[in-house]
């Protein structure tokens, strides 16, 4: 195991760390958190060491939205500054940034294949970025190879159901204090289920339009989903896993919508949110769904 440290492609710094297979290799899992995580959980060694064991190489970082609350370093015109940032105070979207440079970093580092593992807030990163590079026909799309999303939450849903008809009053509180210039204030503790600043609830309550596309009805199409041509593997729990649907369900939603025709979509009985327990089990699968038919 080997720390990498790296920029975002907005100057950000961060790090994390590469676990190495034996034999060297072309091919690399790029792992992708969650909300208030980061890169030292079981399951990313247990994954980790189970690529490794197929010559798959895996890289796992801690995004600036790692942890609660925390300073990050940002390198502008060679001038170095701080700001906060952690879970309660990134913008989603500045995801992107990260995933890029550490898909740059990789590249730099000899690989070609270049899998992304998202968990959580993580494959809702994975998405918007997958989306925004196809758009800009940015040519580090060739790279990726498949995404894995582990238990990909709809959070703008999940924010109207936590919060009921209490939502407007605190898009409204908040609002006002936006035009006070207090995004960086935290909400009122009731306001979400961790500590959160106000701009970044206002990026999932208000401003979603870029991540709302988990939104798992009958009716909808995933369609950023379905612009993923790259093989597409998915997986929930059903175990208080954060999902409105019965796991089995909604499974079988998403795979009839799905038009990916190299996609794995499933569940892992008695599995939680973080997988907990069950990491030999998703580790096996994520490495099956790598060298199995669809992958070169």
């Amino acid at each position: 195991m080997e720390r990498i440290d790296f920029l975002a492609t907005d100057g950000i710094f961060l790090n994390g760390f590469l676990y190495k297979s034996e034999q060297q290799t072309k091919k690399v899992i790029l792992a992708v958190h969650g909300m208030s995580s980061n890169c030292f959980k079981d399951r990313d060694t247990i994954i980790a060491k189970r690529a490794n064991e197929h010559d798959i190489d895996y890289f796992c970082f801690n995004n600036r939205g790692s942890e609660l609350m925390k300073y990050i370093r940002k390198n502008i015109d060679g001038k170095k500054e701080k700001r906060l940032a952690g879970t309660s105070y990134e913008d989603v979207l500045e995801g992107y940034e990260d995933i890029v440079g550490a898909m740059l970093k990789l590249k730099e580092l000899g690989y070609e294949d270049i899998y992304l593992q998202g968990h959580s807030l993580g494959c809702t990163k994975i998405v918007y970025t997958y989306n925004e590079l196809k758009e800009d026909e940015d040519d580090i799309l060739e790279n990726i190879k498949g995404v894995i999303l582990l238990s990909l939450v709809d959070i703008p849903t999940a924010i109207k159901v936590y919060l009921r008809d209490k939502l407007d009053t605190y898009i409204n509180l908040a609002e006002e204090k936006e035009k006070t210039g207090l995004g960086q204030e935290l909400m009122p503790k009731d306001a979400f289920i961790h500590p959160i600043s106000v701009k970044t609830f206002l990026r999932y309550a208000r401003d979603n339009k870029e991540i709302d596309f988990a939104r798992y009805g009958k009716d909808n199409e995933l369609k950023k989903l379905n612009n993923i041509e790259v093989p597409l593997f998915m997986r929930w729990g059903n175990d208080n896993e954060m999902i409105l649907q019965k796991a089995d369900e909604l499974a079988d939603r998403v795979s009839n919508i799905i038009t990916n025709e190299k996609k794995d979509i499933g569940y892992i009985a008695g599995a939680d949110h973080g997988y907990s327990t069950k990491e030999d089990t998703i580790a096996e699968q994520i490495v099956d769904f790598i060298t199995n038919k669809f992958q070169k």
